[in-house]
């Protein structure tokens, strides 16, 4: 176990390492000028010697590889310096809109994990019966209408028709709920037929046949055995496709004007903030990492045929 900590430890090291350089990078080299953006307001004329000045103050005469080295500097003291446009710290914004984001993600795995759950489970114990052409339209609904056009057609009719809901913004529990059932729809398809497809695997095993001839009640053997054996297929999807749900999150949040991080970077683009677009990539960086991390952790504990065989090569201590 310790050795897999410090393999963790030098494996972040050189994370943060890559995506600090590529992410800064990629938006140095964007289209663009923050220097224009932040000085064209109102339409006022300016000057070229006032475009200069401006850019000798933030360093964009520097060489990229000295303004890379100045940010990061900065970054390992945990200042990810100031927004261009509103003059507030990046790590201040990002910590007052990181709530709601996280919010809105769980809200919406709260509404995958509740469909996806008994759907693909009953899919799967009543195989090839009306339960499974259920869960397969459902998925196949799911994965072929787009989020933002669900997003739409569900505040028109919950919030506008029948004025159930509130239409944009975050105010409460209720304001929650529109934006979590969007997202959560998006992918709870991929769950229903994987979790299916696990979930059916699992039970034509020889351990479940075993359990069986002991006279094992079916609740008891689908519960502790089936369901526990069919769940690290799941999971490793879910850890890889966690920027997809981190990059709906953006999509939602723009749609119901959820004012989270998703929201602030889209504004930060159109901008050319880009303070705020380095740390935003930073910090879902680090984010998606910290659980893919968990996720193979976890796999480990799932799976004892993957801990016995990483005993025998050393691996595990």
């Amino acid at each position: 176990m310790f050795s897999i900590l410090v393999r963790r430890f030098m494996e972040v090291v050189i994370f943060v390492l890559v995506i600090t350089f590529i992410s800064f990078l990629f938006v140095r080299l964007a289209p663009g000028d923050p220097v224009l953006s932040i000085l064209q307001v109102d339409d006022v004329s300016i000057t070229n010697e006032q475009v200069n000045e401006l850019r000798e103050e933030l360093g964009f005469n520097d060489p990229l590889l000295v303004q890379y080295g100045d940010w990061f500097r900065d970054f390992i003291q945990l200042d990810f310096g100031n927004s261009y446009l509103t003059n507030q710290p990046v790590m201040e914004m990002i910590m007052s809109g990181l709530p709601a984001t996280l919010e809105l993600a769980v809200g919406a795995l709260f509404v995958m994990l509740g469909i996806a759950i008994p759907l693909g489970s009953l899919a799967a114990l009543y195989r090839g019966s009306w339960i499974d052409q259920i869960s397969r339209a459902v998925s196949l609904l799911g994965a072929s209408i787009p989020s933002f056009w669900l997003g739409m057609l569900l505040m028109d009719l919950f919030a506008v028709r029948w004025g159930a809901l509130p239409t944009m913004g975050r105010d409460g529990f209720l304001s929650l709920i529109l934006p979590s059932v969007t997202l959560g729809l998006a992918i709870t398809s991929v769950y229903v037929r994987l979790l299916r497809s696990s979930l059916i695997d699992s039970l034509s095993h020889d351990f479940i046949r075993a359990a069986r001839s002991r006279g094992i009640s079916e609740m008891r053997i689908f519960f502790a055995h089936a369901f526990r054996y069919s769940l690290p297929p799941v999971i490793t999807v879910f850890g890889v496709s966690l920027g997809s749900l981190i990059g709906g999150v953006v999509v939602i949040e723009v749609i119901f004007a959820y004012p989270g991080i998703g929201k602030m970077v889209v504004d930060s683009i159109r901008s050319r903030d880009y303070p705020v677009i380095q740390g935003y990539l930073l910090v879902m960086a680090i984010i998606v990492f910290m659980v893919n991390s968990a996720v193979d952790l976890s796999y480990r504990y799932l799976n004892p045929e993957l801990r016995l065989k990483e005993r025998k090569h050393g691996k595990w201590s």
